[in-house]
Parts: structure tokens; sequence; C-alpha cells
């Protein structure tokens, strides 16, 4: 989002002269806060201004960002007396490293509608509240879009993290670029290149993602190279399955289930695209098959009158749960390229030096098995004290260098197993489990439509790896077992809706327990 204006204009009553302009950053750690206010403050002093600078430190954990103050003014001969931190409704400029700390500067009073260009990254950071929430706890992103813009003066909003890991630097050369392409402050574009030039180290890098921010932020929207456009998904999935079999029998597969998904009714196309992605860089173009076999179940049941609900819940939950998270998916991301250079863009490793990466695992009994043939890992489970012997031998920690050889060939191996998953015990179970919830669902489809959606969305629960994984599991048992008390209820949908919610919002289970018991008094009464 962009909006032009004419440059900043404070009304302090002061005359231009002896005006302070008053600037205040917020960053995290590792964003490069303290070298993007090194580098306004070497503007300022390059343009015949007077600066400072002061910070104060953020909570550690992403719960409040370090403030980076800046106040300026021109040099006249008589030594301005500045503020060392922001005040609320004073500020002129603020710049926000990440989406929610401008919403954070807001609440604090720092934007105000008649002073203020908030200049923002649309990108966002989760929050330790937001991670802790074992639903999805993320915040409305758009809800700080629009408050921003009633809030500020300006408001000036793009992926500038993007920018900055396309061009291999740090959010700050990009923020940097997105100030100097505001017109906020009264300086040429030259005299911040210069800054950046200053600084010896990354220049090529910083300066790109400079310019790059500086063009968008002036509203110019730069194509992307012909060499470097994205791929089309077939294109992607087929790629990214070439290691299993030729070229071209993979594109005429994938080929094949796209033509597939284009018949579906058009309300579900997206999802089902979405879920055939996930599923086939999951396994294989035959387990996209099996997934579309799938879903093909819930269109035949569904209607055009009442938005194919059904089958948009069906496409994204049936994509969930043929991804389970194992032993072998877990190594298989571990290992991929695309990981490597996200890790490298994120630490901000420069070009030539070595990267130490060590992976933790701890596996448990359970996963040892799930990666056995059916016969072999069910030879085990039935025996506790075998798996109990086993399980003392394997129950621990273990931090692997994947940035050695045999690290790296250790988890390369284990996802390679991937080729003969269908036969081992962990997708048995998972299929297993997958089949009951997705009949039950379905059985319910004709009689009670929002119940059987409602089921199906329940498998929102299900996810993690692990200790994560029973946890989850046994919260939608524990939610499904409430089914034979409800389903004869006109509002069953509605209370399989609430338990659901329950199980979400509360990572102990009180909430759930509570509902349950609720469920339980109302078994033998009718719907209100």
């Amino acid at each position: 989002m962009l909006e032009q204006a004419s440059p900043l204009r404070p009304k302090t009553g002061a005359p231009d002269d002896e005006r302070v302009i008053k600037l205040a950053v917020l960053a995290v750690g590792g964003q490069g806060g303290g070298v993007l206010a090194d580098w306004i403050t070497d503007v300022a002093e390059r343009s015949g201004y007077i600066a400072q600078s002061t910070s104060v430190a953020g909570v550690a954990q992403r719960t409040g960002a370090t403030i980076y103050y800046i106040e300026m003014a021109r040099d006249i001969g008589r030594l301005p007396v500045f503020a060392l931190s922001p005040s609320q409704g004073d500020v002129d400029i603020l710049i926000a490293a990440e989406l929610m700390e401008a919403g954070r500067a807001i609440i604090r009073g720092f934007v105000t509608p008649e002073r203020t260009t908030l200049i923002a990254s649309s990108h966002r950071i989760a929050a330790v509240s937001e991670k802790i929430e074992p639903g999805d706890g993320r915040a409305s992103s758009e809800k700080v879009h629009a408050t921003a813009q009633t809030a500020a003066k300006r408001f000036i909003a793009f992926d500038m993290e993007k920018i900055a890991a396309e061009n291999g630097t740090m959010i700050s050369a990009s923020l940097l670029g997105a100030l100097a392409g505001s017109d906020a402050l009264p300086f040429a574009r030259e005299s911040y290149e210069e800054a950046i030039g200053a600084g010896g180290r990354g220049v090529k890098a910083s300066l790109a993602a400079f310019a790059a921010a500086y063009d968008r932020a002036r509203g110019i929207a730069a194509a992307p190279d012909g060499d470097k456009a994205a791929a089309t998904p077939a294109a992607r999935e087929a790629k990214s399955t070439a290691r299993v079999s030729g070229p071209e029998t993979l594109l005429k597969g994938w080929q094949e289930l796209a033509a597939r998904v284009a018949a579906l009714p058009a309300p579900v196309r997206d999802m089902a695209g979405r879920g055939l992605r996930k599923v086939v860089d999951f396994q294989d173009i035959a387990y996209g098959g099996e997934y579309l076999g799938r879903l093909d179940k819930a269109v035949m049941l569904d209607k055009a009158e009442r938005g194919y609900a059904l089958s948009i819940a069906a496409a994204k939950h049936l994509a969930n749960a043929m991804c389970y998270d194992d032993m072998i998916r877990v190594a298989d991301l571990k290992t991929r390229s695309t990981r490597d250079r996200r890790v490298r863009n994120e630490v901000g490793v420069k070009e030539g030096s070595v990267l130490q990466v060590t992976e933790y695992f701890h596996p448990r009994i359970e996963e040892f098995c799930g990666t056995l043939p059916v016969g072999l890992g069910s030879y085990i489970e039935d025996r506790p004290k075998l798996a109990a012997f086993l399980d003392r031998r394997i129950n621990r920690g273990r931090h692997i260098r994947t940035d050695s050889f045999a690290g790296f060939a250790m988890l390369w191996f284990i996802g390679g197993l991937r080729r003969w998953r269908r036969r081992l015990l962990r997708h048995q179970v998972e299929v297993e489990h997958l089949e009951r919830w997705y009949e039950l669902a379905l059985a319910h489809a004709r009689e009670n439509y929002a119940l059987a959606t409602e089921i199906l969305n329940c498998r929102r629960l299900i996810k993690g790896y692990s200790d994560t994984h029973a946890r989850a599991q046994s919260k939608f048992d524990r939610v499904l077992s409430a089914l034979p008390m409800l389903e004869s209820r006109e509002d069953a949908a509605d209370w399989i809706r609430r338990l659901r919610e329950a199980a979400l919002k509360d990572e102990k289970g009180d909430m759930l327990d509570g509902a349950l018991k609720t469920v339980a008094t109302l078994a033998d009464s009718p719907a209100s």
C-alpha cells in the first residue's frame, strides 16, 4: 500500500532553519536497526545538519523492539537542545522494520495523523504471544494496515524484507531506501548512497536493496527479469520430484492431475491446487492422484448453493492429513537446498563464508518404529519389554552437524526413505486414521451438511511431530468423542465447533474438559 504526498512539514511553530526533525526507528535484533540509525545520522551530517542518535533497548524473544531515536536540525551556529527518547504525539517520521511494530508504535502514541510519516515493512515476524497459541494465534495484519492509514499523516508500506533478501543484505538497506524515496527528509538521494558506501562492507548489495526500495517507495514497480520469473506450479512440482522419475513422465503426470483440478467446481479449484502441490511435494505424482480421488468423494456430495464449503474443507484438510510430519519428512526438509539458502539469508552469511548448522533430533521409540516396515514395526510395538529396551537407547537428544558430510549424509539417507514410505508402519497408521475421520465426516454430509464440514475442520487440531503430535491427536479424539452425544441435535455442528475452538485455545486441555462436561449434561436434553 502506497500513498504519495508532499514532503514533511512538521507544525512546530519554529522557523524552518531552527526546526528539529524527530525520527524513530523500531527494529528487533538482527534487522540492523543500529546500522540504519547510523546511516540516517551520517546523511544528516553530510547535508549540513547537527544530529543526535540514541537507543532504548527492547526486551528479548520478540516481546519488544529496540527504539533508535534521532533528532536533527540545520546547523545555524547555535547548538540545539535534543531529547533522548521519543514522546507521544511528537514524532515526525517513524520507521518500523516489521508490520506489528508499526501497530505497537501507534498504540504507544508515537504516530499522529496531523504530523507523522509512517514507513513500515509489510512482512510479519510472529510475536511470542502468537507462537504459543495452540491454534491460529496470528494478529490481523489487515487491521494494522487500516489503523495505520487513519493514524498516520502518510503511510508507506511494502515488503522491504523481501527486497533485502533478494539482494543478499539486511532490511536496514531497504528501510533506508524507503525513507529516501518518501521525500520525508530534505536530503538528496546521493547523500544516502554516500552514507552506505562509507561503511565499506556489503556496499554493493546494500546499494541494490536501497535502490529497489527507493523506486518502490516512489511508486515505480520494477518488472522481474525473464530469467528470474517464477516458474509455473507444474514446472516447480516436476522439478521437485525429478529425483524419482524421468522429467517427461513427471510432467505428463502433473498435467493430468492439473486437468483434474481444472475440472472441479470453480470455488474448489484454488484450495485443491494448493493441496495437490503440497501432496506431490510430500511424496510423488501417484500420491497426488490419491489426494484427488479422495477429494472427488466430497465433491460428489456437495452442492453449489452451499458454496462448496464441504469440498473446500476437504481439499484443505485432506492435504494436511496426507502430509503428516514423520522422521522422513523432517530429514527431507532439513537437507533441501532451499532451506540452506533461507538460513543463510536469515543469518546474513556473507559470500564465501562457512555456515555451521547443528540440527537437534529427539526421536522416541514410536518414531523409530514408524520408519520400519509394517511387520517389523508392529512386532516391536506389540512387545512392551522390547520396546522399552530399545527406547532407553533411542529416546535421547542428538545434535547433528548438517554442514559436515557425515551429518548431512545421515539425514539425506533418512529423507530418501520417502520412496518406501507407503510400506512403513507410520504411513499405515496415518492412512487408517485419515480414512476413519474422512468416512465419518462424509457419512453425515447428506443429513447434516454443517456437521460434516465441522468434522472435517477438526483435522486442524492435529499438527506437529513426536510429543506435540501425540497431544494434538489426543485432543482430536476427545473432541470427536462427543459426536455420539450431539449428532441427533440440530445444533450439533455448532457444538463441535465450540469444542474444537476450546481445544485450540487451551494447551493443557482444561477448557476442553469443561466443554465436554457441558456436552455430557446436554446429551439427553433437546436443542434450544
